[in-house]
Protein backbone atom coordinates (compact mmCIF):
# COMPACT_ATOMS: atom_id res chain seq x y z
CA UNK A 1 0.00 0.00 0.00
CA UNK A 2 1.43 3.24 -0.71
CA UNK A 3 1.59 6.05 1.91
CA UNK A 4 -0.47 9.51 1.27
CA UNK A 5 2.30 11.45 0.10
CA UNK A 6 3.58 9.11 -3.11
CA UNK A 7 2.21 9.62 -6.66
CA UNK A 8 -0.24 6.66 -7.74
CA UNK A 9 1.24 3.98 -10.38
CA UNK A 10 -0.90 5.04 -13.95
CA UNK A 11 -2.37 2.15 -14.96
CA UNK A 12 -0.80 -0.01 -17.72
CA UNK A 13 -2.42 0.01 -21.03
CA UNK A 14 -1.69 -3.69 -21.33
CA UNK A 15 -4.55 -5.95 -20.27
CA UNK A 16 -1.72 -8.84 -19.84
CA UNK A 17 0.01 -6.77 -17.47
CA UNK A 18 -3.54 -5.39 -15.51
CA UNK A 19 -3.95 -9.40 -15.12
CA UNK A 20 -0.74 -10.22 -13.81
CA UNK A 21 -1.22 -7.53 -11.11
CA UNK A 22 -4.36 -8.07 -10.48
CA UNK A 23 -3.33 -12.08 -10.06
CA UNK A 24 0.03 -11.09 -7.43
CA UNK A 25 -1.58 -8.35 -5.63
CA UNK A 26 -5.55 -8.82 -5.57
CA UNK A 27 -5.73 -12.64 -5.32
CA UNK A 28 -7.03 -13.31 -9.00
CA UNK A 29 -7.26 -16.85 -9.69
CA UNK A 30 -6.91 -17.63 -6.15
CA UNK A 31 -10.23 -16.25 -4.51
CA UNK A 32 -13.38 -17.39 -6.02
CA UNK A 33 -15.38 -14.41 -5.56
CA UNK A 34 -12.95 -12.14 -7.70
CA UNK A 35 -13.39 -12.62 -11.64
CA UNK A 36 -12.47 -11.10 -14.86
CA UNK A 37 -14.20 -11.38 -17.97
CA UNK A 38 -12.78 -11.11 -21.20
CA UNK A 39 -14.73 -9.38 -24.86
CA UNK A 40 -14.05 -7.86 -27.82
CA UNK A 41 -15.92 -4.96 -28.53
CA UNK A 42 -15.71 -3.19 -32.02
CA UNK A 43 -12.70 -5.42 -32.47
CA UNK A 44 -11.23 -4.27 -29.51
CA UNK A 45 -9.89 -6.52 -26.26
CA UNK A 46 -11.87 -4.82 -23.32
CA UNK A 47 -11.45 -6.74 -19.91
CA UNK A 48 -13.86 -6.24 -16.69
CA UNK A 49 -13.18 -7.56 -13.33
CA UNK A 50 -15.95 -7.77 -10.74
CA UNK A 51 -16.37 -9.22 -7.30
CA UNK A 52 -19.39 -11.52 -6.74
CA UNK A 53 -21.56 -11.03 -3.98
CA UNK A 54 -21.18 -7.10 -4.23
CA UNK A 55 -22.40 -6.44 -7.78
CA UNK A 56 -25.64 -6.86 -8.89
CA UNK A 57 -26.03 -9.31 -11.34
CA UNK A 58 -28.77 -7.71 -13.71
CA UNK A 59 -27.31 -4.61 -13.90
CA UNK A 60 -23.87 -6.86 -15.24
CA UNK A 61 -26.30 -8.63 -17.96
CA UNK A 62 -27.89 -5.30 -18.99
CA UNK A 63 -24.27 -3.68 -20.16
CA UNK A 64 -22.98 -7.08 -21.69
CA UNK A 65 -26.01 -7.06 -23.74
CA UNK A 66 -26.09 -3.57 -24.67
CA UNK A 67 -21.73 -4.30 -25.99
CA UNK A 68 -23.34 -6.91 -27.67
CA UNK A 69 -25.65 -4.90 -29.79
CA UNK A 70 -23.01 -2.45 -30.12
CA UNK A 71 -21.02 -5.12 -31.64
CA UNK A 72 -23.46 -6.21 -33.93
CA UNK A 73 -23.54 -2.77 -35.57
CA UNK A 74 -19.91 -3.24 -36.88
CA UNK A 75 -19.27 0.49 -36.51
CA UNK A 76 -15.24 1.16 -36.77
CA UNK A 77 -14.21 4.09 -34.01
CA UNK A 78 -11.18 5.64 -32.67
CA UNK A 79 -11.81 6.64 -29.40
CA UNK A 80 -12.75 3.24 -27.45
CA UNK A 81 -12.67 5.08 -24.01
CA UNK A 82 -14.78 7.85 -24.80
CA UNK A 83 -17.60 5.79 -27.52
CA UNK A 84 -18.11 3.08 -24.45
CA UNK A 85 -18.08 5.80 -21.77
CA UNK A 86 -21.35 7.31 -24.25
CA UNK A 87 -22.92 4.03 -24.83
CA UNK A 88 -22.66 1.60 -21.59
CA UNK A 89 -26.04 1.65 -20.14
CA UNK A 90 -25.72 3.24 -16.75
CA UNK A 91 -26.39 6.82 -15.31
CA UNK A 92 -22.89 6.05 -13.24
CA UNK A 93 -19.77 5.84 -15.18
CA UNK A 94 -16.30 7.51 -13.72
CA UNK A 95 -12.91 6.97 -15.21
CA UNK A 96 -9.84 5.32 -13.54
CA UNK A 97 -6.59 6.32 -13.91
CA UNK A 98 -4.67 4.64 -11.53
CA UNK A 99 -3.79 1.13 -10.78
CA UNK A 100 -4.67 1.58 -7.05
CA UNK A 101 -7.88 3.66 -7.79
CA UNK A 102 -8.71 0.45 -9.95
CA UNK A 103 -7.81 -2.10 -7.20
CA UNK A 104 -10.47 0.24 -5.23
CA UNK A 105 -12.49 -0.09 -7.12
CA UNK A 106 -12.95 -3.31 -8.03
CA UNK A 107 -12.75 -4.64 -4.19
CA UNK A 108 -15.55 -2.02 -3.34
CA UNK A 109 -17.89 -3.74 -5.79
CA UNK A 110 -17.95 -1.51 -8.94
CA UNK A 111 -16.75 -3.27 -12.30
CA UNK A 112 -14.44 -1.85 -14.23
CA UNK A 113 -13.66 -2.12 -17.89
CA UNK A 114 -9.91 -1.52 -19.34
CA UNK A 115 -9.41 -1.72 -22.79
CA UNK A 116 -5.90 -2.61 -24.42
CA UNK A 117 -3.25 0.09 -25.51
CA UNK A 118 -5.46 2.34 -23.45
CA UNK A 119 -4.31 3.29 -19.79
CA UNK A 120 -7.51 4.31 -18.46
CA UNK A 121 -10.56 2.63 -17.06
CA UNK A 122 -13.90 2.88 -16.72
CA UNK A 123 -16.03 2.23 -13.43
CA UNK A 124 -19.40 1.50 -13.44
CA UNK A 125 -21.28 1.47 -10.01
CA UNK A 126 -23.08 -1.88 -9.75
CA UNK A 127 -22.96 -2.19 -6.29
CA UNK A 128 -25.37 -4.46 -4.86
CA UNK A 129 -24.25 -4.91 -1.23
CA UNK A 130 -25.92 -8.05 0.63
CA UNK A 131 -27.95 -6.05 3.21
CA UNK A 132 -31.69 -5.56 5.12
CA UNK A 133 -33.91 -3.28 4.27
CA UNK A 134 -34.60 0.27 6.21
CA UNK A 135 -36.93 -0.46 9.28
CA UNK A 136 -38.07 1.35 12.41
CA UNK A 137 -34.56 1.09 14.29
CA UNK A 138 -35.07 -0.46 18.23
CA UNK A 139 -33.63 1.86 20.31
CA UNK A 140 -35.20 4.84 18.58
CA UNK A 141 -39.33 4.12 18.21
CA UNK A 142 -42.15 6.59 18.21
CA UNK A 143 -45.74 6.10 18.64
CA UNK A 144 -45.98 7.89 15.12
CA UNK A 145 -43.59 9.44 12.71
CA UNK A 146 -41.35 7.38 10.11
CA UNK A 147 -40.71 3.95 10.26
CA UNK A 148 -37.65 3.98 7.96
CA UNK A 149 -34.10 3.90 9.57
CA UNK A 150 -30.15 3.51 8.80
CA UNK A 151 -28.91 0.46 7.32
CA UNK A 152 -25.45 -1.12 7.23
CA UNK A 153 -26.03 0.28 3.18
CA UNK A 154 -23.92 4.08 2.95
CA UNK A 155 -25.78 4.48 -0.32
CA UNK A 156 -29.12 3.35 1.15
CA UNK A 157 -28.44 5.20 4.18
CA UNK A 158 -27.49 9.01 2.36
CA UNK A 159 -30.22 8.22 -0.41
CA UNK A 160 -32.99 8.25 3.10
CA UNK A 161 -31.32 11.61 3.65
CA UNK A 162 -31.64 13.33 0.30
CA UNK A 163 -35.36 12.62 0.39
CA UNK A 164 -35.93 14.48 3.47
CA UNK A 165 -33.41 17.80 1.98
CA UNK A 166 -33.59 18.09 -1.36
CA UNK A 167 -31.64 21.21 -1.10
CA UNK A 168 -28.68 21.40 -3.94
CA UNK A 169 -26.40 22.90 -1.36
CA UNK A 170 -26.52 19.03 0.46
CA UNK A 171 -23.06 17.57 0.20
CA UNK A 172 -22.00 13.77 0.53
CA UNK A 173 -17.83 13.88 0.25
CA UNK A 174 -16.57 10.42 -0.25
CA UNK A 175 -13.31 9.23 1.32
CA UNK A 176 -11.96 6.23 1.81
CA UNK A 177 -10.66 5.39 5.20
CA UNK A 178 -8.62 2.23 6.18
CA UNK A 179 -4.79 0.63 4.49
CA UNK A 180 -6.70 -2.82 4.47
CA UNK A 181 -10.41 -1.90 4.51
CA UNK A 182 -10.63 1.25 2.37
CA UNK A 183 -14.09 1.84 4.44
CA UNK A 184 -16.39 4.37 2.36
CA UNK A 185 -17.01 7.28 4.96
CA UNK A 186 -19.13 10.41 3.72
CA UNK A 187 -19.42 13.36 5.38
CA UNK A 188 -22.72 14.81 5.11
CA UNK A 189 -23.41 18.95 5.28
CA UNK A 190 -25.38 21.70 3.78
CA UNK A 191 -22.78 23.92 2.74
CA UNK A 192 -24.23 27.21 3.65
CA UNK A 193 -25.32 26.45 6.81
CA UNK A 194 -22.99 24.12 8.15
CA UNK A 195 -19.45 26.14 9.63
CA UNK A 196 -16.70 25.67 7.04
CA UNK A 197 -14.36 25.64 9.65
CA UNK A 198 -16.03 22.69 11.73
CA UNK A 199 -16.45 20.75 8.02
CA UNK A 200 -12.95 21.36 7.31
CA UNK A 201 -12.11 19.77 10.94
CA UNK A 202 -14.10 16.70 10.22
CA UNK A 203 -12.43 16.27 7.21
CA UNK A 204 -9.18 16.69 8.33
CA UNK A 205 -9.21 14.52 11.23
CA UNK A 206 -11.06 11.96 8.87
CA UNK A 207 -8.09 12.38 6.37
CA UNK A 208 -5.87 11.36 8.91
CA UNK A 209 -6.77 8.39 10.12
CA UNK A 210 -4.25 6.05 9.71
CA UNK A 211 -5.25 2.37 10.47
CA UNK A 212 -4.82 -0.75 8.97
CA UNK A 213 -9.51 -1.59 8.84
CA UNK A 214 -12.45 -0.28 10.34
CA UNK A 215 -14.09 -3.28 10.96
CA UNK A 216 -16.35 -2.06 13.87
CA UNK A 217 -17.01 0.76 11.73
CA UNK A 218 -18.54 4.40 13.20
CA UNK A 219 -16.85 3.79 17.10
CA UNK A 220 -13.40 2.97 15.50
CA UNK A 221 -13.96 6.80 13.31
CA UNK A 222 -15.03 7.96 17.12
CA UNK A 223 -12.24 7.20 18.64
CA UNK A 224 -9.70 8.90 16.03
CA UNK A 225 -11.78 12.28 15.65
CA UNK A 226 -12.29 12.69 19.29
CA UNK A 227 -9.83 12.88 21.97
CA UNK A 228 -12.00 11.15 24.50
CA UNK A 229 -9.88 9.37 26.69
CA UNK A 230 -11.54 7.20 28.96
CA UNK A 231 -14.21 10.27 29.75
CA UNK A 232 -17.29 7.95 29.82
CA UNK A 233 -19.54 10.82 28.66
CA UNK A 234 -20.15 10.93 24.72
CA UNK A 235 -18.73 13.60 22.43
CA UNK A 236 -20.67 12.55 19.65
CA UNK A 237 -24.23 11.80 19.06
CA UNK A 238 -25.78 8.35 17.24
CA UNK A 239 -29.09 7.88 15.61
CA UNK A 240 -29.95 5.22 13.12
CA UNK A 241 -32.91 7.11 12.41
CA UNK A 242 -33.22 9.61 9.06
CA UNK A 243 -35.53 11.97 10.02
CA UNK A 244 -33.37 12.63 13.31
CA UNK A 245 -30.31 13.09 11.25
CA UNK A 246 -31.97 15.58 8.71
CA UNK A 247 -33.54 18.02 11.39
CA UNK A 248 -29.36 18.07 12.33
CA UNK A 249 -28.26 18.71 9.35
CA UNK A 250 -30.70 21.63 9.12
CA UNK A 251 -29.53 22.99 12.03
CA UNK A 252 -25.78 22.99 10.90
CA UNK A 253 -24.07 19.68 12.14
CA UNK A 254 -22.03 17.58 9.95
CA UNK A 255 -22.98 13.84 10.12
CA UNK A 256 -20.34 11.44 9.38
CA UNK A 257 -21.80 7.95 7.28
CA UNK A 258 -19.52 5.02 7.86
CA UNK A 259 -20.38 2.05 5.79
CA UNK A 260 -21.65 -1.32 7.37
CA UNK A 261 -23.18 0.51 10.19
CA UNK A 262 -26.68 1.29 10.55
CA UNK A 263 -25.28 4.60 12.89
CA UNK A 264 -25.04 7.82 11.86
CA UNK A 265 -22.74 10.04 13.81
CA UNK A 266 -23.51 13.44 14.67
CA UNK A 267 -20.88 16.09 15.47
CA UNK A 268 -20.88 17.93 17.41
CA UNK A 269 -23.17 17.19 20.55
CA UNK A 270 -24.26 18.64 23.66
CA UNK A 271 -25.23 16.74 26.85
CA UNK A 272 -28.90 18.05 25.78
CA UNK A 273 -28.48 17.17 22.30
CA UNK A 274 -28.51 12.99 23.80
CA UNK A 275 -31.39 13.75 25.61
CA UNK A 276 -33.85 14.60 22.80
CA UNK A 277 -35.90 12.32 21.12
CA UNK A 278 -37.71 12.24 18.08
CA UNK A 279 -41.25 11.47 20.17
CA UNK A 280 -40.85 14.99 21.75
CA UNK A 281 -41.80 16.35 17.77
CA UNK A 282 -44.27 14.00 16.89
CA UNK A 283 -46.51 15.25 19.81
CA UNK A 284 -48.02 18.89 19.92
CA UNK A 285 -46.04 21.20 21.54
CA UNK A 286 -47.89 20.92 25.45
CA UNK A 287 -47.42 17.21 24.97
CA UNK A 288 -43.88 17.23 23.46
CA UNK A 289 -42.69 19.60 26.85
CA UNK A 290 -44.55 17.33 29.17
CA UNK A 291 -42.66 14.57 27.53
CA UNK A 292 -39.24 16.14 27.88
CA UNK A 293 -39.52 17.25 31.84
CA UNK A 294 -40.58 13.62 32.50
CA UNK A 295 -37.34 12.17 30.75
CA UNK A 296 -35.45 15.29 32.56
CA UNK A 297 -37.11 13.63 35.80
CA UNK A 298 -36.03 10.16 34.94
CA UNK A 299 -32.51 10.91 33.95
CA UNK A 300 -31.95 13.08 37.18
CA UNK A 301 -33.17 10.41 39.61
CA UNK A 302 -31.00 8.39 37.33
CA UNK A 303 -27.95 10.09 39.02
CA UNK A 304 -29.14 11.52 41.96
CA UNK A 305 -31.59 9.42 43.61
CA UNK A 306 -29.72 7.03 44.96
CA UNK A 307 -26.71 9.10 46.30
CA UNK A 308 -29.44 11.30 47.87
CA UNK A 309 -31.40 8.27 49.39
CA UNK A 310 -28.52 7.00 50.61
CA UNK A 311 -27.43 10.17 52.57
CA UNK A 312 -30.66 10.70 54.25
CA UNK A 313 -30.37 6.75 56.05
CA UNK A 314 -26.81 8.14 56.89
CA UNK A 315 -27.52 11.44 57.78
CA UNK A 316 -31.21 11.00 59.07
CA UNK A 317 -31.29 14.36 60.69
CA UNK A 318 -30.98 16.12 57.35
CA UNK A 319 -34.56 15.19 56.21
CA UNK A 320 -37.82 17.01 57.87
CA UNK A 321 -39.90 15.48 60.07
CA UNK A 322 -42.38 15.13 57.42
CA UNK A 323 -40.15 12.97 55.34
CA UNK A 324 -38.78 10.99 58.40
CA UNK A 325 -40.68 7.81 56.54
CA UNK A 326 -37.98 8.15 54.42
CA UNK A 327 -35.40 5.05 54.97
CA UNK A 328 -35.51 1.45 55.16
CA UNK A 329 -38.50 0.05 57.68
CA UNK A 330 -36.03 -3.84 58.12
CA UNK A 331 -32.76 -4.42 59.27
CA UNK A 332 -30.24 -6.22 57.62
CA UNK A 333 -26.90 -8.04 58.39
CA UNK A 334 -25.43 -6.73 55.12
CA UNK A 335 -24.76 -2.62 54.87
CA UNK A 336 -27.08 -0.41 53.37
CA UNK A 337 -24.40 0.73 50.62
CA UNK A 338 -23.70 -2.84 49.61
CA UNK A 339 -27.23 -3.78 49.21
CA UNK A 340 -27.16 -0.47 46.96
CA UNK A 341 -24.11 -1.36 44.47
CA UNK A 342 -25.09 -5.11 44.42
CA UNK A 343 -28.92 -4.31 43.32
CA UNK A 344 -27.41 -2.00 40.66
CA UNK A 345 -24.63 -4.53 39.67
CA UNK A 346 -27.57 -6.88 39.03
CA UNK A 347 -29.52 -5.00 36.72
CA UNK A 348 -26.47 -3.94 34.87
CA UNK A 349 -26.26 -7.94 34.55
CA UNK A 350 -30.12 -8.38 33.40
CA UNK A 351 -29.37 -5.22 31.21
CA UNK A 352 -26.15 -7.16 29.17
CA UNK A 353 -28.48 -10.72 29.44
CA UNK A 354 -31.21 -9.40 28.06
CA UNK A 355 -28.54 -8.33 24.83
CA UNK A 356 -27.35 -11.54 24.66
CA UNK A 357 -30.33 -13.38 25.16
CA UNK A 358 -32.25 -14.37 21.72
CA UNK A 359 -36.05 -12.60 21.71
CA UNK A 360 -37.82 -15.43 22.21
CA UNK A 361 -35.98 -16.45 26.11
CA UNK A 362 -35.98 -12.61 27.01
CA UNK A 363 -39.32 -12.83 28.68
CA UNK A 364 -38.84 -15.98 30.22
CA UNK A 365 -35.61 -14.41 31.56
CA UNK A 366 -37.44 -10.90 32.69
CA UNK A 367 -39.76 -13.28 34.76
CA UNK A 368 -37.13 -15.18 36.91
CA UNK A 369 -35.20 -11.83 37.52
CA UNK A 370 -38.38 -9.99 38.84
CA UNK A 371 -40.25 -13.01 40.62
CA UNK A 372 -37.50 -15.65 41.36
CA UNK A 373 -34.08 -13.28 42.12
CA UNK A 374 -36.18 -10.23 43.44
CA UNK A 375 -38.71 -11.61 45.99
CA UNK A 376 -36.36 -14.18 46.90
CA UNK A 377 -33.14 -11.76 47.60
CA UNK A 378 -35.93 -9.96 50.53
CA UNK A 379 -37.10 -13.01 51.66
CA UNK A 380 -33.88 -13.93 53.13
CA UNK A 381 -32.72 -10.67 54.04
CA UNK A 382 -30.36 -9.60 50.99
CA UNK A 383 -31.93 -7.01 50.54
CA UNK A 384 -34.70 -4.58 52.54
CA UNK A 385 -37.47 -3.95 50.43
CA UNK A 386 -36.61 -0.60 49.99
CA UNK A 387 -33.46 -0.97 48.24
CA UNK A 388 -34.95 -2.54 45.62
CA UNK A 389 -37.59 0.19 45.15
CA UNK A 390 -35.36 2.60 44.92
CA UNK A 391 -32.54 0.88 42.49
CA UNK A 392 -36.01 -0.07 40.09
CA UNK A 393 -36.73 3.84 40.42
CA UNK A 394 -32.95 4.71 39.12
CA UNK A 395 -32.70 1.88 36.56
CA UNK A 396 -36.33 3.02 34.81
CA UNK A 397 -34.64 6.76 34.84
CA UNK A 398 -31.63 4.95 33.14
CA UNK A 399 -33.58 3.20 30.79
CA UNK A 400 -35.93 6.44 29.91
CA UNK A 401 -32.50 7.91 28.39
CA UNK A 402 -32.46 7.96 24.96
CA UNK A 403 -28.75 8.03 24.46
CA UNK A 404 -27.27 4.50 25.25
CA UNK A 405 -24.08 6.19 25.40
CA UNK A 406 -25.33 9.04 28.38
CA UNK A 407 -27.44 6.37 30.26
CA UNK A 408 -24.20 4.02 30.65
CA UNK A 409 -21.73 7.66 31.28
CA UNK A 410 -24.89 8.15 33.76
CA UNK A 411 -24.80 5.26 36.04
CA UNK A 412 -20.56 5.25 36.32
CA UNK A 413 -21.11 8.82 37.33
CA UNK A 414 -23.98 7.15 39.65
CA UNK A 415 -21.67 4.83 41.30
CA UNK A 416 -19.06 7.46 41.99
CA UNK A 417 -21.53 9.51 43.97
CA UNK A 418 -22.36 6.72 45.93
CA UNK A 419 -18.88 5.57 46.90
CA UNK A 420 -18.26 9.04 48.26
CA UNK A 421 -21.05 9.78 50.51
CA UNK A 422 -20.59 6.47 51.93
CA UNK A 423 -17.07 7.56 53.33
CA UNK A 424 -17.67 11.15 53.49
CA UNK A 425 -21.54 12.00 53.87
CA UNK A 426 -22.98 15.40 53.55
CA UNK A 427 -19.55 16.56 52.48
CA UNK A 428 -18.84 14.17 50.30
CA UNK A 429 -22.03 14.19 48.80
CA UNK A 430 -21.75 18.36 48.28
CA UNK A 431 -17.78 17.93 46.82
CA UNK A 432 -18.54 15.34 44.87
CA UNK A 433 -21.75 16.69 42.73
CA UNK A 434 -19.60 20.35 42.39
CA UNK A 435 -16.56 17.95 40.81
CA UNK A 436 -19.11 16.40 38.63
CA UNK A 437 -20.49 19.64 37.71
CA UNK A 438 -16.90 20.71 36.89
CA UNK A 439 -16.09 17.69 35.36
CA UNK A 440 -18.93 18.32 32.56
CA UNK A 441 -18.38 21.67 32.24
CA UNK A 442 -14.82 21.39 31.10
CA UNK A 443 -16.25 18.74 28.52
CA UNK A 444 -15.93 20.22 24.49
CA UNK A 445 -17.23 18.72 21.57
CA UNK A 446 -15.18 20.16 18.89
CA UNK A 447 -14.82 23.05 20.69
CA UNK A 448 -18.65 23.68 21.85
CA UNK A 449 -19.49 23.40 25.62
CA UNK A 450 -20.97 20.22 26.51
CA UNK A 451 -23.60 22.18 28.87
CA UNK A 452 -24.60 24.60 26.72
CA UNK A 453 -27.15 26.48 26.87
CA UNK A 454 -26.86 26.42 30.65
CA UNK A 455 -23.23 27.14 31.06
CA UNK A 456 -22.10 29.47 29.48
CA UNK A 457 -26.24 30.56 29.86
CA UNK A 458 -27.78 31.62 26.44
CA UNK A 459 -31.67 32.17 27.55
CA UNK A 460 -33.16 31.72 24.52
CA UNK A 461 -31.40 29.04 23.80
CA UNK A 462 -32.73 27.71 27.52
CA UNK A 463 -36.32 28.22 26.63
CA UNK A 464 -36.27 25.81 23.91
CA UNK A 465 -34.31 23.36 25.89
CA UNK A 466 -36.39 23.35 28.67
CA UNK A 467 -39.71 24.19 26.18
CA UNK A 468 -40.67 22.50 23.01
CA UNK A 469 -41.69 25.22 21.06
CA UNK A 470 -43.85 24.83 17.82
CA UNK A 471 -41.95 24.78 15.00
CA UNK A 472 -43.18 28.13 13.44
CA UNK A 473 -41.87 30.10 16.43
CA UNK A 474 -38.47 28.21 16.01
CA UNK A 475 -37.03 30.70 13.50
CA UNK A 476 -32.94 30.73 14.28
CA UNK A 477 -30.50 27.73 14.07
CA UNK A 478 -28.63 27.60 17.49
CA UNK A 479 -26.01 29.71 17.83
CA UNK A 480 -23.62 28.09 18.90
CA UNK A 481 -23.25 26.40 15.80
CA UNK A 482 -22.12 29.52 14.27
CA UNK A 483 -24.12 28.46 10.79
CA UNK A 484 -24.04 30.43 7.70
CA UNK A 485 -27.17 31.34 7.41
CA UNK A 486 -28.99 31.55 11.09
CA UNK A 487 -32.75 32.17 10.02
CA UNK A 488 -34.34 28.40 8.88
CA UNK A 489 -37.25 30.28 7.67
CA UNK A 490 -35.73 32.37 4.85
CA UNK A 491 -35.77 31.34 1.38
CA UNK A 492 -32.33 30.87 0.46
Amino acid sequence: MISKNEEKKLLPKSLTEIETYMKEHAGLGKSFDLGVRKLKVLRKDVHFYYVNGLCDTSFIIEIIESLDELNNSKKMVTGIVQYLEQNIVHQSVTRVYSIEDFVTAVLSGLIVFVMEGEGVGLSVDTRGYPGRQPQEPDTEKVVRGSRDGFVENIILNTALTRRRIRDERLRFEMIHVGLRSKTDIAIGYIENVASPSLVEKVRKELQAIVVDGLPMADKTVEEFIVNQGFNPYPLVRYTERADVASVHLLEGHVLIYVDTSPSVIIAPATYFHHVQHAEEYRQSPAVGTFVRWTRFLGILSSILLLPLWYLFIVEPGLLPEKLSYIGPNDTSSIPIIIQLLLADLGIEFLRIAAIHTPTPLSTAMGLIAAVLIGQIAVDVGLFVPEVILYVAVSGIGTFSTPSYELSVANKIGRFMLLIVVAFFHTPGFIIATTVYLLFLVRIKSFGIPYLWPFLPFDPKASIQILIRRAVPGAILRPKIMHAGNRSRQSSR
